[in-house]
């Protein structure tokens, strides 16, 4: 269902502008060549060298604004492709006052056109839509293809952190990382029974987890070079 449209949104969403990140496009041909360069400058962006970590669905902001403010050391890029969603995660970001967030309207499946390769030290997957239908499940953030991304924007040994509430996901993720090269540590089948510090709870987290559902959780990465043939 979709969310229905926020009031003044155009408004909210232009006090944000200097967290959001001006992009060309917002949707291109997935295999389509592009002759322009479309590629962030991540240092002027934010204005140093700091490590940049990577959020794909941010949803409302409040993971995103909490671990900032946890690692002001890092800077974070959190990618929605929502603006009625992402305006509450700017909000947030502004009412604590961090300067190391942005953000980019945009779906995952272009980021490699913005995305420099070799540029992400961490990526996390909280809560992606599971797409349970075999015909969209390359529509998964778990999928080759999007695996295949993540290989080319993430440093040599950089991890992915993943958590869902969705048994079948991350059975089916599990599969795909093992597949494709990745390496496996820190999977939890019941999070919050597990001894795992420093969990951010994250909206949906807290919803599921209320209900008495477990939450899953790994980590990914690839020792070495990790980039595609």
């Amino acid at each position: 269902m979709r969310m229905r449209k926020k009031k003044h949104l155009t408004e909210r969403m232009e006090k944000c502008e200097s967290l959001i990140v001006p992009i060309k496009y917002d949707e291109l041909n997935f295999d389509a060549p592009v002759s322009e360069n479309l590629e962030l400058d991540l240092k002027a962006l934010f204005g140093n060298d700091n490590p940049v970590v990577l959020e794909i669905g941010c949803g409302k902001g409040a993971f995103i604004a909490e671990i900032a403010s946890r690692e002001p050391h890092n800077n974070f890029l959190a990618v929605e492709k929502e603006g009625n969603v992402m305006v509450l995660g700017c909000e947030k970001v502004i009412d604590r006052g961090l300067r190391n967030v942005r953000f980019i309207k945009l779906s995952a499946e272009y980021l490699w056109r913005y995305i420099p390769k070799k540029s992400i030290d961490r990526l996390y997957l909280n809560f992606s839509c599971p797409f349970p239908k075999k015909a969209y499940r390359n529509h998964r953030l778990t999928s080759p293809r999007f695996l295949k991304i993540y290989k080319e924007i993430l440093k040599d040994n950089a991890e992915i952190h993943q958590k869902t509430d969705n048994m079948h996901f991350f059975e089916y993720s599990i599969e795909q990382f093992t597949q494709n090269g990745f390496s496996l540590k820190n999977v939890s089948l019941d999070l919050h029974n597990s001894d795992f510090e420093g969990n951010i709870v994250t909206e949906y987290e807290k919803r599921f987890s209320d209900l008495g559902q477990p939450i899953y959780r790994l980590e990914a990465y690839i020792k070495g070079d990790g980039s595609v043939e």
